[in-house]
């Protein structure tokens, strides 16, 4: 009787455990979202007119490989003109 239990509830909390990450198996990290502008631009898309479809993960990542396109490595100083312009 107590091993039919001690099974029982191996087998419940098993269930219960942390996702292996099955669902998200098509979710790319920010540097290869970065590296593909196609794939990337159609993603900003799809996040615009479905965030809940494809979850809040995806959409991060996404509007994070877009910044990091956008701005680079950020190592790049400001660099101002030698003369002011003239209006």
């Amino acid at each position: 009787m107590k091993t039919a239990f001690a099974f029982a509830l191996v087998v419940v909390l098993t269930g219960c455990g942390p996702k292996d990450g099955a669902e998200n198996k098509d979710v790319q990290s920010v540097e290869e979202l970065a590296s593909d502008p196609v794939r990337l631009k159609e993603l900003r898309q799809q996040c615009r007119t479905d965030r809940a479809t494809l979850g809040d993960v995806l959409c991060n990542r996404v509007a994070e490989a877009t910044r990091k396109r956008f701005y680079g490595d950020g190592d790049t100083p400001y660099t101002p003109l030698k003369e002011p312009p003239k209006f």
